[in-house]
């Protein structure tokens, strides 16, 4: 399996400056996250200030405190990114070198981490200033898409969360241990493009749906709806990418080449799929709660 797409080889720091005898570099996947962050901040801006959207024409919080609690946002983002990294995917090894659990810069963020982050963060907030939480948390699953869509493209800039061997026309051959580390391949090997696919479906797709759902359909006066969507869409987006994506190296056995971290008989879960399983369920549950109360 050699043929495919050659990996553009774009290098992981946009560019960088050595001072001083520091190196200091802006790098993809930090540039995706500011970027992103300041997209959302623009659509929840344009948002909160157009009436039309709003049930009474009040909007939920005044761009003031927005911009508050955006910083609680970046905070949550950060530290339940890596947390949940730590905590879900490698605890033995940050536990015997606690030293390198503050280098975000080396790399190891957890969406699903960093997700709960941003969670405990709007409740905080929403609860110390007496904002409607439900109103504050459709606005951010609005504009949470675009950092999530440049995020994932930072990824496949950096040759990294891979997926799985493929023979299809587009998979691409990642350089390194992706292209030489395939049992049973001759040579180098093609690969899914699985940061693209999550690009897709978890940024442009979730987030155009919940788009149109805010601006032409209403959705905003209805608290909840566009937050239970968003937690089920992207839950279900990423147990599907899951399927193609390239399980973590710590998961990976002889006997366990899928990286599976729940097996039941012939079948088997990846830790991804796992975690998204509760965002699908809490998801509908939101949706269902969101149509009760619009109907009473």
């Amino acid at each position: 399996m050699n043929t495919g797409i050659p990996f553009p080889d774009i290098g992981r720091e946009i560019f960088a400056i050595d001072a001083l005898g520091l190196h200091l570099a802006l790098r993809w996947y930090a540039m995706g996250y500011i970027v992103g962050i300041l997209i959302g901040w623009w659509l929840i801006r344009r948002a909160i200030t157009t009436p039309g959207l709003w049930r009474g024409g009040e909007a939920p919080m005044s761009p003031r405190q927005l911009e508050d609690l955006v910083t609680w946002i970046v905070l949550g983002v950060i530290l339940g990114g890596r947390l949940g990294f730590i905590l879900f995917y490698q605890p033995a090894y940050y536990w015997q070198h606690p030293a390198q659990i503050p280098q975000i810069w080396t790399g190891g963020m957890s969406f699903h981490g960093g997700f709960l982050g941003v969670v405990l963060a709007v409740w905080f907030y929403s609860r110390r200033h007496g904002l409607p939480t439900a109103s504050i948390a459709d606005l951010l699953a609005m504009g949470a898409t675009p950092a999530i869509f440049l995020v994932r493209i930072a990824n496949f800039i950096n040759n990294e969360l891979w997926g799985r061997p493929t023979d299809l026309p587009w998979g691409v051959i990642f350089p390194g241990a992706a292209a030489q580390d395939c049992p049973g391949v001759t040579g180098l090997c093609a690969r899914h493009p699985s940061q693209i696919y999550e690009a897709l479906l978890e940024g442009a797709l979730l987030g155009a749906i919940l788009m149109v759902l805010a601006w032409r359909r209403g959705w905003l006066r209805r608290p909840g709806g566009l937050t239970g969507l968003f937690f089920a869409g992207y839950g279900l987006a990423r147990f599907a990418v899951e399927f193609f994506r390239q399980a973590d190296a710590q998961f990976i056995t002889p006997d366990n080449p899928l990286g599976h971290t729940l097996r039941l008989g012939g079948y088997g879960l990846t830790q991804g799929q796992l975690l998204s399983l509760p965002m699908v369920v809490v998801g509908i549950g939101v949706l269902i709660w969101a149509h009760r109360r619009e109907r009473a």
